[in-house]
């Protein structure tokens, strides 16, 4: 017997919840608790409540999935800030 294909939908991650839960309210207007998958854990990336993030769910259960790419931020300037090794400014007044 073949494994059953997993469905993949797009969302928003809406609440964080225990365990490595979250709730995510996918872009079809249903909302799901999910999982933190396996390689994301080993991998320690983070997911906050506003991340645009992929799951997989089973076609057998459509309330439950797991959470498996974590989109990154499209805002404008994509920097983020000083770079490495700068130190940060404002922090030690000059004399």
């Amino acid at each position: 017997m073949a494994k059953e294909e997993l469905i993949q939908f797009e969302g928003l991650v809406t609440e964080i919840l225990p365990d490595a839960r979250y709730r995510v309210q996918l872009d079809a207007g249903h909302e799901i608790v999910a999982y933190t998958a396996g390689k994301m854990k080993k991998n320690r990336i983070k997911t906050l409540a506003g991340d645009r993030v992929t799951i997989e769910m089973s076609p057998y259960d459509l309330e439950k999935g797991r959470l498996i790419f974590r989109h990154k931020d499209e805002r404008p300037g994509g920097g983020g800030g000083a770079p490495r090794g700068a130190p940060p400014r404002g922090q030690f007044r000059r004399r």
